[in-house]
């Protein structure tokens, strides 16, 4: 077969059409006309000799060829953005993107800051954040759609060979209470007062409320007793809940910071129990790191990590300018 029987074009029309689920949101997404999108993909069933489509249905369904094409096309189209970074890459970072991803508190809290320091140093990078669960994440990162992550939960086990898994930083998950409750006039709490409280908390499924447990149950406390009085989906939703006095929460100590200065939150210390947890960041070895990647993660990343990690590259670290070391001194939680 000497000509290709498609070319790019009909690959992202068909990967457009498989996550849309129809021709006409298709066509939309892709801001060009339904028939447009309907005879690309006629010519492409022509060209190949196969069905793409089942047409019997209100949903565009792929058939098993369908379900194979998309499959190597998703690839293809990977490469062809992985190409066009790598020749940006010769604008020696005057340009380009830089795509990270992170886990839901990670996302919302340390990553911005990071990509505020990496801004301010190359501000003719484009960065895109992206927001997800560790494993959506983590298989972002192994097809290539993402640069770097740092994610706070376990990479599924079938990803862990074929990625550079990397423990960044501590993350600690502290206990918050309402300012007016009782125990907030205390210096410590002891364990036996945890399960005088109704806790707020995620889903019983979330990797947060895994570690919390488990945590705990090496502390001697018996988490069966917890008293939990709702679950909510978003750390911003349990803020607001405790400070309503609705209950007490674990919550990771980047995400209280402005609560506890402005004193509308209480960090309750808990006699003998610390709860962490340990943050990754997370490569895939195999594919292009571009130069930004590179520059954020042997100029960035180091700012916030642990010891251990700034070690290991110190050779090539630079003193923090001004601008930086504010940022960093922002991001150091107040003393409880």
């Amino acid at each position: 077969m000497s000509d290709l029987p498609f070319t790019l074009d009909q690959l992202r029309i068909l990967k457009a059409i498989a996550a849309e689920g129809s021709f006409k949101r298709a066509a939309d997404s892709l801001y060009v006309s339904q028939p447009a999108i309907s005879l690309q993909v006629q010519n492409l069933e022509r060209q190949l000799d196969v069905p793409l489509f089942d047409r019997g249905g209100r949903r565009a369904q792929l058939t098993e060829a369908g379900h194979l094409l998309l499959s190597y096309g998703e690839k293809i189209l990977s490469l062809c953005q992985e190409t066009c970074r790598a020749i940006e890459d010769l604008q020696n970072l005057q340009g380009g993107t830089l795509i990270v991803g992170a886990s839901q508190t990670t996302g919302t809290y340390l990553l911005p800051r990071l990509i505020g320091l990496f801004r301010h140093k190359y501000p003719d990078v484009a960065v895109q954040l992206h927001v997800h669960s560790t494993r959506r994440t983590a298989w972002s990162v192994a097809n290539g759609q993402i640069d770097l992550a740092i994610v706070g939960g376990e990479v599924p086990s079938e990803l862990q060979e074929s990625l550079e898994i990397k423990p960044y930083a501590q993350d600690e998950l502290a206990l918050i209470i309402p300012v007016f409750h009782s125990l907030a006039e205390q210096a410590t709490i002891q364990k036996e007062d945890l399960y005088k409280l109704n806790f707020i908390t995620l889903d019983s499924q979330s990797t947060i409320r895994k570690v919390i447990d488990q945590v705990l149950s090496r502390c001697d406390i018996d988490t069966r007793r917890l008293k939990v009085e709702m679950e909510l989906n978003s750390i911003e939703a349990i803020k607001n809940a405790v400070q309503a006095g609705l209950g007490a929460a674990f919550v990771s100590i980047s995400a209280i910071e402005k609560e506890l200065e402005m004193a509308v939150l209480h960090r309750a210390p808990i006699e003998g129990v610390v709860v962490k947890r340990m943050l990754s960041v997370i490569f895939n070895p195999n594919r292009y790191r571009s130069k930004a990647a590179e520059a954020f993660t042997r100029e960035i990343l180091p700012k916030f990590a642990t010891e251990q990690w700034t070690e290991d590259l110190a050779p090539t670290l630079e003193t923090p300018t001004d601008f930086e070391a504010e940022v960093m001194a922002d991001a150091i939680s107040p003393d409880p």
